[in-house]
């Protein structure tokens, strides 16, 4: 027979016969191949690829711990508005200063020249008494526009409460996961550091370490903030991510890791670190608001944010002595402030469901 005849082509030869006489010996495995879909039902399937129910014959995608997270987010419908809130502000402190200058030529330092300016003014009121849109939140004692350095201590506030939450992450993932994974009298020896640290008062220290080490300049002030609350908010971050490395030294990869060589810094900072994410991103973000609301203390008694530069509790600092006369000069800041702290505590709060597999339905 031809090897080209229609009879002998690679399709006829490929395809199953009608029947399999008897002694046939039977066919060799299908071999795996990279890209297939996997025939079986959704409930059984395991991998992060595209799953072809074999009843219903529909496409269903696997999903990793990190999707399911974030379609529980989602759904949580106080933690989206924590989101966008948050969202919303930080875009607004960022820009909002540039954008109001460019529109009305008006700074967040900028003091008008003219002496019958120099006064307090309600919001939308100009200065003989009529509409005005120019100040939507009104103006301080000096004449400065509140809306302009509401939002410019919105930069501050949020930059304090960002970077001192990265500082505590620096220090206390790295103290926690080194206390947990070698234990003993190393593990001993550094928690007992973190409790006598936990038995000061925590405002206490922060106020000793900005008398010490005050700067005359306000940007050296805010350095100094950043320093002084970071090196303290990190204890909590130490004790969390040491329980967690507590449950996971012993786990089956660990251990395999150590059994291939991998040197103790790599297993720690490799294998161990990153399946603690999960709790230090939720503590991360229950800290900035933990850490915006120090700060806000802080200033309001003097030891924060120092003028030139504003914060929203220098603001409020400020606001409170003419409460009785300029109310609004502490009902912006102080609403302001307490709408973002409340965002990110929902933000957090839905993080931590998100995150959490026991609240998986």
């Amino acid at each position: 027979m031809k090897e080209n005849s229609p009879d002998n082509s690679p399709e006829d030869r490929n395809r199953e016969p009608a029947f399999t006489p008897l002694g046939t010996p039977p066919a060799p495995p299908v071999r795996s191949r990279a890209g297939d879909i996997i025939h079986t039902s959704p409930e059984l399937a395991v991998g992060e690829g595209d799953v072809r129910s074999a009843e219903l014959g529909e496409v269903v995608m696997g999903a990793s711990l990190w999707r399911d997270a974030w379609h529980r987010l989602v759904r949580n419908r106080l933690a989206v508005f924590g989101m966008i809130v948050v969202a919303l502000i930080t875009i607004a402190s960022l820009t909002g200063p540039v954008v109001i200058k460019e529109l009305t030529g008006v700074s967040p330092d900028y003091i008008p020249s003219d002496a019958a300016l120099l006064k307090a003014f309600p919001p939308f009121t100009a200065p003989d008494g009529s509409f005005s849109a120019k100040h939507p939140m009104g103006t301080d004692n000096q004449g400065r526009d509140l809306l302009a350095r509401v939002l410019q201590g919105g930069q501050i506030s949020l930059m304090v409460g960002l970077i001192a939450t990265v500082m505590s992450l620096l220090i206390g993932v790295g103290y926690g996961a080194i206390a947990g994974y070698l234990g003993g009298r190393i593990d001993n020896l550094l928690m007992r550091v973190v409790d006598v640290l936990y038995s000061l008062p925590y405002i206490i220290i922060v106020i000793v370490l900005l008398s010490m080490f005050k700067k005359q300049t306000a940007q050296g002030q805010v350095v100094l903030l950043f320093v002084a609350l970071g090196s303290i908010s990190w204890l909590t971050m130490a004790r969390i991510v040491r329980g967690q490395v507590l449950s996971l030294k012993n786990q089956e990869f660990v251990l395999a890791a150590r059994a291939t060589g991998v040197s103790t810094p790599r297993i720690i900072f490799r294998h161990i670190v990153p399946n603690t994410l999960g709790p230090v991103i939720v503590y991360a973000t229950l800290t900035i608001p933990s850490v915006m609301l120090t700060e806000a203390f802080l200033s309001f008694l003097g030891f924060g944010v120092q003028p030139p530069l504003a914060s929203w509790g220098s603001l409020a600092a400020d606001g409170i002595q003419h409460i009785g006369i300029y109310p609004w000069q502490l009902l912006c800041p102080g609403l302001t402030m307490g709408l973002t702290l409340f965002a990110l505590n929902f933000l957090g709060d839905g993080l931590r469901d998100a995150l959490d597999p026991q609240m998986r339905r």
